[in-house]
């Protein structure tokens, strides 16, 4: 993601091996659960756009835009995935783009995949999701209007870029293995990664607008949201 040895996208050898390790495991058990969890999420629309979800996000990953001299950002995609197909679908998602990426583009390194994964996959997902659910409840409401829902997706993608950055710098506050201190790493991953979060933002908003408008059905944060609404509504009536 950057020209400097310290990026979100982490090589082999940012951190050391019992850290890698430790993340390893965290990101396996995450992922366990989100398999879990996904098997009442998954339908006959929801699993071909989890596949499309995950293309798109491999495809755009590819494409870096500039932040500042010398540094470049790419999409993250997990606000996006979990405001289309949910936290646990959308974290298996992106995992999978991360394995791809690793094994077979050598794009993050295969000892800090676990690291990435947890970043990338789970904080980055579940937070933008967190603050998705927050925003719609907050700025949507009621309304049918998609530029709330896409203000919404800016802020929730914004939220989960630096969500993600800061459990790089937590992983390496435990085990960096680079020659650059906590601070200086610190400061970089938070002031670039909330630029990073304006682009993740701005391709967020665009494309959950894009599906909103032409098949809200598909969004799974509206489809989630109404149905809770409508069962309130429902159990207020009968109160």
């Amino acid at each position: 993601m950057t020209t400097t040895p310290v990026a979100m996208h982490m090589s082999d050898g940012i951190i050391n091996a019992p850290t890698s390790l430790i993340f390893g495991l965290v990101a396996f058990a995450g992922l366990a659960f989100c398999v879990w969890r996904a098997r009442t999420d998954l339908d006959e629309k929801t699993v071909p756009m989890a596949g499309l979800v995950a293309a798109f996000i491999f495809a755009v990953q590819m494409i870096n835009f500039p932040i500042l001299p010398g540094v470049s950002g790419h999409l993250l995609g997990g606000a996006l995935a979990a405001i289309l197909v949910g936290p646990y679908t959308g974290a298996l998602c992106i995992a999978i783009v991360l394995v791809v990426q690793s094994l077979l583009f050598a794009d993050g390194g295969v000892t800090a995949l676990g690291a990435n994964i947890t970043n990338m996959a789970l904080i980055s997902t579940f937070v933008g999701y967190l603050v998705a659910v927050l925003g719609y409840r907050l700025i949507v409401r009621d309304s049918s209007s998609v530029r709330r829902l896409g203000v919404v997706g800016f802020l929730a993608a914004l939220c989960g870029t630096v969500a993600a950055s800061t459990g790089f710098v937590i992983e390496y506050a435990i085990g960096g293995a680079a020659t650059e201190s906590l601070g200086t790493v610190a400061a970089y991953m938070w002031g670039t990664h909330a630029l990073i979060g304006i682009g993740e933002g701005v391709i967020t908003a665009i494309t959950v607008m894009a599906v909103a408008r032409n098949r809200p059905d598909l969004v799974y944060l509206l489809r989630t949201q109404r149905a809770q609404a409508t069962q309130s509504a429902s159990n207020g009536a009968f109160a």
